[in-house]
């Protein structure tokens, strides 16, 4: 395949990997890479900068294809001295791209850049999308409403947001929220996308380090089994309903709750217990409304044939609606 983002990186299909927080290790991340994507791994299950070091040359030993790093910052959160670090890291090692989210890319397109590495940013709005790009990222991820972990607050779905930002950006455009699958995939490019970002597909395969108690609840789920948890603090998340979220819900009732009161509930070191131990209620599980769209637990090789072939079916159908 061919697009603006398949070109810049020299990847075989424009999709990308999702950051996905406890969930983005090398073992993950070179199997989408391995496959034909561009896999990711998430900075922030490394603090020790030493550990981090490891996991890029883990995942360099797993690949020779290009990978991304995330970072990602809290908004209004100045660029501290560990994550200059982690992307000095990156750039030592040869990492191909870093992902940043959360907080405006100015500040780090400089450093990121002057480490020799490709900057794309990932937003919820067309205008912060063409705010990222006057700051000079080199491509603006847009993701609406439908995915997993954080949405934007103001509700917007995926296909406006994928065909508005196609039109209005320069850079290249990758789309997420709501994509699983090939015809998912050939719809965002028919509407202009130079790619596509998932994060929740890539949960139930047999690569993710997660247990299976998860991927089976996400074959047996569909896509109204999601919820919106952390708006009374301005985070707010999309996660599984299960019986943490609806904790969360009840307490955010609370008048004058705050993050330290949620933070027994919410925090990741739960979800990390959670992961190994199976226990499917135990902690918020981030996951998009694309759960709907998931039947099975493949491999990502196996993921990666399958949308080919529906790419071609959905290219087929659509030659044919033309004449």
């Amino acid at each position: 395949m061919k697009t603006r983002l398949t070109e810049l990186l020299g990847i075989q299909y424009p999709i990308m990997q999702g950051g996905m927080q406890n969930i983005g290790v090398p073992a993950l991340a070179a199997a989408v890479s391995n496959a034909g994507g561009l896999g990711t791994i998430n900075a922030t299950i490394y603090p020790v900068l030493d550990d981090f070091r490891a996991a890029v040359r883990e995942t360099k030993a797993l690949t020779d294809k290009p990978f991304c790093v995330n970072i990602s910052l809290l908004p209004g959160v100045d660029v501290g001295d560990s994550t200059k670090d982690v992307i000095r890291v990156c750039g030592e090692e040869g990492v191909k791209v870093i992902e940043t989210a959360g907080t405006s890319p100015k500040a780090l397109v400089p450093l990121i850049h002057g480490a020799g590495v490709l900057h794309f940013h990932k937003v919820p709005t067309i205008r912060h999308a063409l705010s990222a790009e006057r700051a000079g990222v080199d491509a603006v991820e847009v993701v609406g409403y439908e995915c997993g972990g954080h949405p934007g607050d103001q509700g917007l779905g995926s296909i406006v947001l994928t065909d508005k930002a196609a039109r209005k950006c320069s850079v290249p455009v990758i789309v997420g929220g709501g994509y699983a699958d090939g015809y998912g995939v050939a719809a965002a490019l028919a509407m202009g996308a130079d790619g596509v970002i998932m994060g929740t597909r890539f949960v139930a395969t047999k690569e993710c380090p997660v247990h299976d108690n998860f991927k089976q609840w996400m074959v047996n789920a569909d896509e109204a089994d999601t919820v919106l948890c952390q708006k009374s603090i301005r985070n707010m998340v999309r996660v599984a309903n299960n019986a943490t979220a609806a904790e969360c819900l009840e307490l955010e009732k609370q008048p004058g709750i705050t993050l330290e009161k949620l933070m027994p509930v919410i925090q990741g070191a739960r979800g990390r217990t959670c992961y190994k131990s199976g226990d499917i209620n135990g902690c918020l599980f981030p996951i998009g409304t694309c759960i709907g769209l998931i039947e099975d637990v493949p491999s990502v090789a196996e993921v990666f044939e399958t949308m080919a072939q529906e790419l071609e079916e959905a290219s087929a159908r659509l030659r044919g609606c033309l004449g």
